[in-house]
């Protein structure tokens, strides 16, 4: 489906403050993501969990618990470590909340498999898109993406890359390490969309779920990417879900365009590394989040960061973007969205978006949705039910 795009309205009197808010915005996040090394000398090839695993793909870890609960579900455990995981059976696609399962399986996110990953996309017909112009704010104009400076472990490493299968094979959206306010400073959290985790109303949790911080370090190109060493495309390692939290707006209301699941299209990952034993936090270091939801009007400028994989990009590279938000309403029933204009595409879903409150860099939102001809990216406000999801998850999975 096709979207067509309104002019954008005027925006004088306020470039000068745009412009300022965003310098501090990229400096502020530069300074969130070094902080963890203390001497600015350290490199992520000198971190835990630096290289990938070598085991061949097919080996799969279950845990008793794990394995009780895909019995609970008629899942044959051995069928599963043989391979089953591949069988999307709509009768037995775990769908509830309680259902998540992610064993681990070494080595089946090796490089090549990592390119292979298709963009989880969400875009929005013309229809959606001017559902409630009463509610929202003129369509922005396009904002260009600007790819992030390399090496991306020393100027975004909380952002990353995650990996999951789904029934159309390998999937990519991006994501970025948060602070775990139950456990300061070993946080294992990791925040996305829930369209990253989870099919919707139509279908139920992915599979083989895994988040890869700074991916592709040096932002090499496909063909340079052939001779790259393990450490520069998954510097800090690959970091396994072993537990996945959505709303239940998601759940119950997201599809293939968003839908009534795109105000609540927002997730949090507790993740495990595949080697090593320091936290997330302690490896990559983390952003606080905002829960505040503050208005459109009340922020100058908002940024966000993800690896666009659908053309024209590849997903190799990690951009952002930086513009004054705006409201985005599907629906006067439904929660108002932020939107900003931006040319990333799809991949870039569950990327953050950030704004500094008194001088910190802090989460305020995800990539959601956007429109076929990618000129703007809309996302959801983080409040009390964001929230409440985020202190579930840290107080029952965050110590584990």
């Amino acid at each position: 489906m096709r979207s067509t795009r309104t002019p954008a309205a005027p925006r004088h009197g306020r470039r000068t403050h745009t412009l300022l808010a965003a310098t501090g915005l990229v400096a502020a996040l530069a300074l969130t993501a070094t902080a963890c090394g203390g001497s600015g000398e350290d490199t992520a090839a000198d971190k835990p969990g630096a290289t990938t695993s070598q085991a061949a793909e097919g080996k799969v870890e279950i845990p008793a618990g794990i394995a009780d609960k895909l019995k609970e579900h008629g899942i044959d455990v051995d069928d599963w470590e043989a391979g089953g995981w591949k069988d999307w059976d709509k009768a037995k696609w775990l769908s509830a909340a309680k259902d998540f399962v992610n064993p681990v399986i070494e080595g089946l996110w090796k490089p090549e498999r990592m390119q292979s990953a298709k963009e989880a996309d969400k875009t929005v017909s013309t229809k959606d898109a001017a559902a409630d112009q009463g509610v929202s704010d003129p369509e922005p104009a396009p904002v260009e993406a600007t790819a992030e400076k390399t090496p991306y472990h020393q100027n975004a490493a909380p952002v990353g890359k995650i990996f999951f299968d789904s029934p159309e094979g390998p999937m990519v959206c991006s994501g970025t390490v948060i602070k775990d306010v139950n456990h300061p400073g070993k946080s294992n959290l990791v925040w996305t969309a829930g369209h990253c985790v989870h099919a919707g109303g139509s279908g139920g949790w992915y599979r083989n779920i895994v988040f890869v911080p700074a991916y592709n370090d040096l932002g090499k190109s496909e063909a340079q990417l052939g001779n790259a060493t393990a450490s520069e495309i998954a510097p800090y390692g690959n970091w396994w879900a072993d537990w996945a939290s959505t709303s239940n707006g998601w759940i119950q209301g997201g599809s293939e365009t968003g839908g009534a699941g795109a105000a609540y299209d927002y997730a949090v990952l507790h993740v495990k590394p595949e080697s090593g034993s320091k936290s997330l936090e302690e490896t990559t270091g983390a952003l606080d989040v905002d829960f505040s939801a503050p208005s459109a009007s009340e922020v100058a400028t908002m940024g966000a960061w993800g690896y666009p994989a659908a053309p024209p990009y590849n997903g190799l590279q990690m951009f952002k973007c930086l513009d004054q938000p705006g409201r985005f309403s599907l629906s006067a029933s439904l929660p108002a969205m932020y939107r900003i204009g931006c040319t990333m595409t799809g991949g870039s879903s569950g990327g953050g978006w950030f704004r500094v409150v008194d001088g910190e860099t802090r989460l305020v939102s995800n990539t959601s949705i956007g429109p076929t001809d990618n000129t703007w990216l809309a996302g959801p406000q983080l409040g009390q039910d964001a929230e409440t999801l985020y202190d579930n998850m840290s107080k029952t999975y965050g110590g584990q």
